[in-house]
């Protein structure tokens, strides 16, 4: 797929939510189509952490959850060249938007009871991170991941993306790459579903491939979705060939 989803303007969400007092930490809530609402997905947006990627191109995507039955808070949050961005703070708007959702649920009868927490590129590290840091956070869903944070850095994915958001090398902060990089965290307690498409050439699909192999030894309860021909963008396209397999997998997390 070409990479006009970038550019693609999405369906207008229901409400746009300030869940901090920065102008970047806001969400765009959509509301479960239908009568029924299955669950609620939180999405974390890609862009290898950078402010020149918001949150719209990934508006496609949750407009496509939400008539399917989902609640669907797909969140801003502080990027590299915002004001106070990087490692932590990007990361702490996250959790605080994280924490939001019982807001929304008193309000917009969003359901809290069970929610799914899904990050594209990026934003699945970050997905990921809150997932080892939140107990009650029962399923994350990684879509083209970047969950091996040295290895990207090795590999100079987007340049110097990961330096740039983490604040340097490995051996520069250390204790930055412990506490980030998916691949060192520990998540016991939560269902993890990474999906990849073979033919993404902006972060491989062996990123996934050795994530799940070392997870899976771990003990951890991880799952490996391959796609067949699909790149990058393809995984949140709901115009994509991929795209009925990506709502299967989403759907199958909330016993549909």
């Amino acid at each position: 797929m070409p990479e006009d989803l970038l550019k693609l303007a999405p369906p207008l969400p229901d409400l746009c939510i300030p869940y901090g007092p920065d102008p970047c930490q806001f969400g765009e809530l959509r509301l479960a189509s239908g009568k029924r609402q299955f669950a609620t997905v939180m999405n974390i947006h890609g862009g290898f952490w950078r402010n020149k990627y918001d949150l719209k191109h990934a508006g496609h995507f949750c407009a496509a959850l939400s008539a399917i039955g989902f609640a669907v808070w797909n969140i801003e949050y502080r990027r590299v060249n915002d004001p106070g961005a990087g490692w932590p703070a990007s990361f702490n708007d996250i959790c605080q938007a994280w924490r939001f959702i019982w807001r929304l649920e008193q309000e917009y009868e969003v359901s809290a009871q069970k929610i799914i927490v899904a990050g594209h590129s990026a934003g699945a590290q970050l997905a990921l991170c809150l997932a080892a840091r939140e107990p009650s956070l029962e399923a994350v869903v990684s879509l083209a991941g970047i969950v091996d944070l040295e290895r990207a850095w090795h590999l100079r994915l987007s340049g110097d993306a990961v330096a740039e958001f983490l604040g340097g090398s490995p051996t520069e902060v250390p204790q930055h790459y412990r506490a980030a990089d998916p691949m060192r965290l520990n998540l016991p307690g939560v269902l993890q579903t990474l999906i990849h498409g073979t033919e993404d050439t902006t972060v491989p699909a062996v990123f996934s491939r050795s994530y799940c192999k070392k997870k899976k030894k771990a003990g951890e309860d991880v799952r490996l979705v391959e796609i067949s021909e699909a790149d990058h963008f393809d995984v949140i396209d709901p115009r994509s060939a991929a795209w009925l397999t990506i709502e299967h997998k989403i759907s199958e997390l909330v016993g549909r």
